[in-house]
């Protein structure tokens, strides 16, 4: 009998017929592979972004999310030949402002998030299988031109799409969504966010006072009564000092609170608004529109090009590098640090500071002396990152604004000899991280506080000169503590200590 069948094969029709069998695979597969590439993935919302979820071919089955400013997580959910990839294409300016002015749209939008994730999954499994079907059958039309096989390459596609699938549900795994892999911008800084459970739970708790912080924001504002007398007469241009946000996604929503209570005419933010200067980061300026007041703006040593290139291009954004401009009858100079050293910890370090690193920003400091020596005196507020750059700059403006140390100071900064400075010394503000220090914050089990000042000038009188009349020191509460403290502070001012903000 195997010699029968060693003819049959040799005679052609044995072999004819494998043939046959192995073009519908090939067209089937084909045909699946086609379908996956132009039909499997499909857009929904989820909280403020537009998410698109897709599913491409692979050995090793997994997932992975790729969620600006964070980066890319991927998790070792399953098996199979099929990856799931989703992501958070762009930030909905409509939702995000709706999740900023509404005190409980943050909790809804945690409660709904699963909830459109699963809703866009089902959607991406259906649409995935009917359109490698349909991609099998059109393929197997064009090919044999016989409905018989036509119909078969549609029910094998079924049969391996199905199969696929089925196999990731089968070894999906619930506990690899706490054991991450980080990719990209996290994979080269795993200390920025550090033990990824801590900080989610810590987020949990986090967002959850976000109401309460706000709330008594408001509370705050209408106590102010019981602080030390000073009555802000018209015209008083109002300024909000703000500095290392850090990519801390709860501390815009505070920010705008303080805005809008404190009834705030300029923010001012002397840097580091993101960690690694990245593309991924880009998103998180896009909070900037919604303060609707003029923002100005100076880059830290974590901001890179890319980072004040995406701040410039919101519309009430202003980027000075070693510029000048006039707002609210205010004239700022501002110059953005030399460095891009996003590789080193969140929390500035002293001891890193080299003497060539010294020389270089103070450097900056008196190039943007030079500046300010050619607007003719007329400069209100000097804008440096680093409190290092703000010695040449000492007699050449009233006041300095910095950043960098993660602790809120005042001191009074005397010139330098020989500097040219036309006076004796400089008002030296260096503000706390308004980020709680970031996201590296979110490990620590101690409450992390949110520093910023308001800052009370006087209407410009008949020679244009504007004064510092008070200040108000605002710390917001971090992690689990929702509480808000002020300090007020009234010309003419004495030096304050640090009062530093940890960082974990």
């Amino acid at each position: 009998m195997w010699r029968q069948r060693v003819k049959t094969v040799f005679d052609g029709k044995g072999l004819r017929g494998a043939l046959r069998i192995l073009g519908v695979v090939i067209v089937t597969l084909a045909g699946v592979w086609i379908g996956v590439a132009l039909g499997a993935h499909t857009s929904t919302p989820v909280g403020p972004f537009q998410a698109t979820l897709s599913m491409e071919p692979t050995l090793y089955g997994d997932s992975e999310v790729d969620i600006p400013p964070l980066g890319s997580l991927s998790f070792d959910t399953h098996d199979g030949p099929a990856h799931i990839s989703v992501k958070m294409e762009s930030l909905d300016r409509g939702r995000t402002e709706a999740l900023i002015s509404d005190r409980t749209a943050i909790t809804r939008a945690s409660e709904h998030a699963v909830d459109d994730v699963l809703s866009g999954l089902v959607r991406l499994v259906l649409r995935t299988l009917s359109v490698s079907i349909l991609a099998s059958m059109a393929l197997a039309a064009l090919v044999f031109r016989r409905m018989s096989r036509v119909a078969l390459c549609g029910g094998l596609a079924l049969v391996v799409t199905g199969g696929s699938l089925g196999v990731a549900l089968a070894t999906f795994r619930a506990d690899a969504l706490a054991e991450p892999r980080y990719d990209g911008l996290l994979a080269n800084a795993p200390a920025v966010v550090g033990d990824a459970r801590k900080i989610a739970q810590n987020y949990t708790a986090y967002a959850d006072q976000l109401q309460k912080l706000v709330n008594n924001v408001s509370t705050l504002y209408s106590t102010l009564s019981s602080l030390p007398t000073y009555d802000p007469a018209p015209g008083t241009v109002r300024v909000l000092h703000i500095s290392d946000m850090h990519l801390n996604p709860g501390a815009w929503t505070v920010v705008r609170s303080v805005v809008e209570q404190f009834k705030i005419d300029v923010v001012v933010d002397t840097g580091d608004i993101n960690d690694w200067g990245s593309e991924m980061e880009s998103s998180y300026a896009d909070s900037i529109a919604l303060l609707k007041v003029p923002y100005i703006y100076i880059r830290g040593n974590h901001d890179s090009a890319r980072t004040s290139a995406e701040v410039a291009q919101q519309p009430n954004a202003i980027v000075l590098e070693n510029g000048v401009t006039t707002v609210k009858g205010l004239t700022f100079a501002g110059i953005g640090d030399p460095r891009f050293t996003p590789d080193k910890q969140t929390r500035a370090d002293d001891s890193l500071l080299t003497d060539k690193t010294t020389e270089l920003v103070k450097s900056t400091g008196a190039k943007l002396a030079r500046t300010i020596d050619a607007q003719g005196g007329k400069v209100d507020v000097a804008l440096v990152h680093d409190p290092v750059a703000a010695g040449p700059i000492a007699g050449h403006c009233p006041l300095i604004l910095a950043g960098h140390l993660h602790a809120r100071s005042v001191s009074t900064l005397p010139a330098e000899p020989a500097s040219g400075a036309t006076e004796d010394s400089s008002l030296l503000m260096i503000q706390g991280s308004t980020g709680g220090a970031g996201l590296r914050g979110l490990e620590s089990g101690t409450p992390l506080p949110l520093a910023m000042s308001v800052l009370y000038f006087s209407a410009p009188d008949g020679n244009g000169s504007v004064a510092l009349q008070a200040y108000d020191d605002i710390h917001v509460g971090g992690t689990g503590l929702a509480q808000v403290s002020l300090t007020r502070k009234v010309a003419p001012f004495e030096s304050v200590s640090p009062t530093p903000t940890p960082t974990g």
